[in-house]
């Protein structure tokens, strides 16, 4: 089940708000765990046993980590375990079976497949005559990566004391199954939800504000990124490109993924406001940036906090020189890459954002980088930006590089390339681009939008999801694009 599906906005969601405006307080958290795993297990109930499996894992390791603590577990909430209690060897041994089990559900489905073959083909450049591991093709549950993620947060800031566990089953599986950001984020924290769960207003203007977060993210999705899409489609499957189409086609591209995760993310936090949750930001016009750490700051900006605070600073962040600085943000931006995907595509994604973040760093702050024009700056983060979905959206590296020659000009294009020019540039879609690059870098974001409802907002807000919803009528089933990761 998608957001932007016709079950989703005309039955499921409906009846989910309706029932959860009807039950006691108390009750909620069960419902929403309950529609969570309804949502999840629509398209493949065996997902939600793998997601169930996790969830009691990571339940029973909070329980194990406060009971560990030797801190008493009045009827009242569960206590935080604060700086001052010792954490024992026991206490390390659940956090590693917890963040062990959601590191080894996402390994087996996400990483075992290409683990196998790359072991295959160094085998075979060996000079071996047979495959010495055998290859696992598992259909990968939607989501695993973000979810796994927010559940190994739970552990980590309960035995960190940065929140306290959770006492109800309901209430865990209502944290990492929360049904708005499952299956594509934004990748929330336990500390940021723990207290949520028990305490939060459900207001009007909140409820508003929900909807208005709905009603771009949709518009996001159906108007502008499905459009972009059919341009980055056409271009990638091209063989050879003249170079402003292999441009405009990265362009699209660029355009493409932004609005579609971004509208995701719009659609969670409306979602989740409907509700009384309040979700952080996930992006924040990150076309705007000045510089590739600029960037980080604004796109994804769960994915880029979450590996900063549980994997940037324990490795020792800064602190330690700039020789493992630099060392530092490269495993992080690499294995940002990989959590994207199994494929060597996504970590030269990362390893191109790890070392533009190294050599930002060691510019400084009065680099020749530094010191360029504010537009020109902004202009060359996005190319670089660009060049780098390259690696993001093709398929494989021989692909990656075919086009990357069509945008030097390297590559031969033929008579195909005036059938790609007649799909891409088409009154339509021309528009849609226009529009795209307008929104991107003259539009305030969603959330400088909905800040204040004005009634010119509400009504254009209101005709966005109308139009989006008319259109989405004509169009077959498109997931977002995250789903896939």
């Amino acid at each position: 089940m998608v957001f932007s599906s016709q079950i989703f906005l005309f039955y499921f969601l409906p009846a989910v708000l309706l029932l959860y405006y009807l039950v006691p307080f108390r009750a909620r958290t069960a419902l929403i765990a309950i529609s969570s795993y309804v949502f999840y297990g629509w398209a493949n109930p065996i997902w939600a046993v793998i997601m169930f499996f996790g969830s009691s894992v990571d339940y029973i390791c909070g329980l194990a980590l406060l009971k560990l603590s030797g801190l008493p577990d009045h009827d009242g909430l569960p206590p935080i375990i604060g700086p001052e209690v010792p954490r024992t060897r026991g206490m390390r041994i659940v956090l590693a079976i917890s963040i062990a089990t959601n590191l080894g559900l996402l390994a087996t489905f996400k990483y075992a497949g290409f683990l196998a073959e790359n072991v295959n083909a160094l085998a075979t450049l060996l000079g071996s005559e047979r495959r010495l591991v055998p290859v696992l093709h598992l259909v990968l549950p939607i989501g695993i990566s973000f979810y796994t993620f927010k559940a190994m947060s739970y552990a980590i800031d309960v035995y960190r004391g940065d929140a306290r566990p959770m006492r109800r089953f309901t209430d865990y599986m209502c944290f990492e199954a929360f049904f708005p950001d499952l299956v594509a984020g934004p990748i929330i924290r336990y500390a940021a939800m723990e207290e949520q769960m028990r305490v939060r207003q459900h207001t009007w203007d909140k409820f508003a504000r929900g909807v208005a977060f709905f009603a771009f993210g949709m518009a996001k999705k159906i108007l502008i990124a499905n459009p972009m899409g059919h341009i980055a489609d056409t271009a990638f499957a091209a063989s050879a490109l003249r170079v402003h189409d292999a441009w405009f086609g990265v362009f699209g591209y660029a355009f493409q993924i932004y609005f579609d995760f971004s509208g995701y993310s719009d659609m969670a936090v409306g979602l989740a406001l409907m509700m009384g949750f309040v979700l952080i930001q996930n992006f924040d016009s990150p076309y705007m940036a000045d510089s590739i750490t600029d960037f980080w700051r604004r796109w994804h900006i769960s994915l880029s906090t979450w590996l900063r605070d549980y994997l940037y600073i324990p490795l020792g962040g800064n602190r330690v020189g700039p020789g493992r600085t630099y060392v530092n943000l490269m495993t992080v931006m690499l294995f940002g890459g990989l959590w994207h995907g199994a494929s060597w595509n996504f970590v030269l994604w990362g390893g191109i954002h790890g070392g533009m973040l190294a050599f930002e760093r060691a510019q400084g702050k009065q680099g020749f980088y530094a010191r360029l024009p504010h537009p020109i700056r902004v202009g060359l983060t996005f190319v670089i930006v660009c060049l780098s979905w390259v690696f993001f959206r093709a398929k494989t590296l021989p692909e990656s590089l075919a086009y990357l020659r069509s945008m030097v000009g390297a590559a031969h294009a033929g008579l195909a390339s005036d059938v790609v020019a007649g799909a891409i540039y088409t009154p339509y879609h021309a528009t849609m681009f226009v529009i795209a690059a307008l929104t991107v870098w003259a539009v305030p974001n969603t959330w400088a939008l909905t800040n204040r409802i004005s009634m010119g907002r509400a009504v254009g807000g209101m005709a966005l999801l109308a139009l989006s919803v008319l259109l989405m009528w004509t169009q077959t089933v498109n997931p977002f694009l995250y789903f896939q990761f």
